[in-house]
């Protein structure tokens, strides 16, 4: 029997939390069946840096890659979910207590219960040093469970920049309450926007197989 899919995006709503003073999220119908004869048509209004996104390089550095100039193999693949949700701090002094070799991506269960509804006052702090352990790990990809990998208030965005120049990409504010540890198989497409510094996601996870081929223990009930 093959593992389900598990879904760890934020469902999109009118009550799902943003960045003080960007745009908020919004669905409508532009035009009703009533209207057309034919067909619902919706459209939507929306920061690409609400719900569960992708930030591209162009979000922090205007002259680095935009969405359309990523590889797309970066949001396909293994991934493994460690929970850090005792740490009030991440480095690589806090992760080196954790098996990282062959994880490729790291998803980070910072919380213990995620509240999309709620912009949080803070998130943990996580340290520069991450972005040369991660490389040495060769991983290519984390994801949090929060909007950002730096403080809400950052400037200058160390830890985007340092994960940048060490080139690992960034998932932020994935669900990992129902996700237990262990390793996964993650997709976490983002959507062709030309020219753009972000996207939404869908992201999803599939507990991998052991070699005989019986499902991971850690597959969500």
């Amino acid at each position: 029997m093959t593992a389900k899919w598990i879904d760890i995006s934020q469902p999109l709503n009118e009550r799902i939390a943003h960045w003080p003073g960007d745009t908020p999220f919004s669905y409508d119908l532009s035009f009703t069946k009533k209207e057309t004869r034919s067909v619902n048509i919706g459209r939507i209004t929306t920061s690409l840096h609400t719900g569960t996104h992708i930030d591209a390089p162009f979000h922090f550095e205007s002259s680095a890659q935009t969405i359309l100039d990523l590889d797309l193999s970066i949001f396909i693949g293994k991934a493994r979910v460690i929970d850090v949700s005792h740490f009030r701090k991440i480095g690589a002094e806090q992760l080196q207590a954790f098996p990282l070799d062959k994880a490729e991506r790291l998803l980070l269960k910072t919380l213990p219960i995620s509240k999309p509804d709620t912009f949080p006052e803070e998130v943990i702090q996580l340290d520069p040093d991450l972005g040369p352990l991660l490389k040495e790990k060769n991983i290519c990809l984390i994801g949090v469970d929060v909007p950002s990998v730096d403080a809400l208030d950052s400037k200058e965005m160390a830890v985007h920049h340092s994960f940048h120049q060490h080139h690992i990409h960034i998932l932020e504010n994935i669900i990992l309450d129902h996700v237990p540890p262990g390793d996964y198989e993650l997709i976490a497409l983002p959507l062709p926007i030309e020219g753009a510094d972000g996207s939404p996601v869908r992201a999803v996870l599939r507990p991998l197989a052991d070699p005989l081929g019986k499902e991971d223990v850690h597959v969500n009930p």
